[in-house]
Parts: C-alpha cells; structure tokens; sequence
C-alpha cells in the first residue's frame, strides 16, 4: 500500500523541535543532548505515536525517541505532541536500518516494535525488523540488560520473529504469547496502540515477546 503523501510534510517535520535534525552527530552523546542520564527508550515503526506518548506520560524519567521512516506518518505525531508537549518524547525521520549509525554501545535501554509490516514476501525477509540482520543492529547499540518487546496480530510475522530469536547465538526469548489480552501476566500495564485497538476489535489475537541477550 503506497502511503498518501501529504502536502508540507516534510517542512513541518524538518522544523519541528520534536524532530532531531542530523542525528548520526549524537552518537554516544544522545544523554547530553537530552540534558540528563535518564534511561533511552525507541520505537521502531512508531506510526501517529499514540503509544509512545502514553508511555512518556507515564514515565517522565524515561527519555523516548520514536523512528519513523515516513513523514506524512510522521507528521501525525508531531501534530499531537504540539498538543502534549511532552518533555521527555523526541522523534527521528529515519530509515530503522541506519540505527547502529544513530546510537552509540548500551545507549539505549529497550527497543519497541510494534505491528511491524510483515513484508510477507520470502525475498525481503530481511527487511522484517525482528529478522536476524536487524536483530545484529540492535545487538550494537542495545544496552546490556536491555530488551526487545515486540506485538503484532500476524501469526506467520510471529512464527518468524520467534524462530529467528530462538536461532539466534545472542538473543533469547524472557516469555511470549499468542494471545496478549487474554494473558494476565504479559497483558499487565499493556498499552495499546492504534493498530492493536483496530485488529482486537475484529477479534484478530494479538501476540508479544520479549527478548533479551
């Protein structure tokens, strides 16, 4: 599906202080920047940003940069944040692949993917974010003691994302279910976005892991 491009997007995201302009500059220094120590958290595919800004409202000890590739998406969230103003919420316009060239070793503390596209075809399986290729970008700049917490509703993406995991010598699964919102101890504090509100409301099962080197 092509993205509709919307007109002043990407001048309203270039000047947008939520955006964080040549980002390769910051590596190893994102916490400067910031201006405190507090813990990086990204997501990855963050869409209009909904969950991002719950989270950061719930947590204003945690530093939040959502990465999203499209600015006409992109241009959602920073419509809302100019309503929220969120001190602690911060986006970049990227391609997630150039990660490794944007954060620094054990900057960041967890990596959020939610209802990432599946890209279904077997041919661009690496481009999937929970294939073994971006799971080796994550391994760089990941913290130690960080982790991996992935949703999606697609059953064979999760097959996948498991078995890539399970095949990696890093990466090991902490717990995943088929079924989140009828799982008491993964759907504790759950927040959803707004892809899992659609797909749970026509009865699609929403599945998550957590992983962790």
């Amino acid at each position: 599906m092509r993205l509709r491009n919307i007109p002043g997007a990407d001048e309203v995201v270039s000047n947008s202080p939520y955006c964080i302009q040549n980002a390769t500059e910051y590596k190893g220094k994102w916490n400067e920047l910031l201006g405190n120590s507090n813990p990086i958290h990204i997501e990855v595919g963050m869409g209009k940003g909904r969950f991002l800004m719950e989270l950061a409202a719930l947590h204003p000890d945690i530093n939040y940069i959502g990465i999203e590739r499209y600015t006409s998406v992109l241009l959602r969230a920073v419509q809302k944040m100019e309503e929220l103003m969120l001190p602690n919420v911060h986006f970049l316009c990227i391609d997630a692949a150039t990660l490794p060239e944007i954060f620094g070793k054990g900057e960041v503390a967890r990596i959020y993917l939610n209802f990432s596209d599946p890209w279904p075809k077997d041919r661009h399986a690496k481009r999937r974010l929970t294939s073994s290729e971006f799971l080796a970008r994550y391994d760089k700049f990941l913290a130690p003691d960080g982790r991996i917490e992935f949703k999606t509703d697609n059953q064979d993406l999760f097959t996948f994302s498991l078995d890539e995991i399970n095949a990696s010598e890093i990466w090991h699964l902490d717990a995943f279910t088929r079924d989140l919102h009828h799982d008491p101890v993964l759907n504790d504090g759950n927040i959803m976005t707004e892809y899992e509100e659609k797909f749970s409301s026509i009865g699609n099962p929403i599945c998550k892991l957590i992983a962790s080197r």
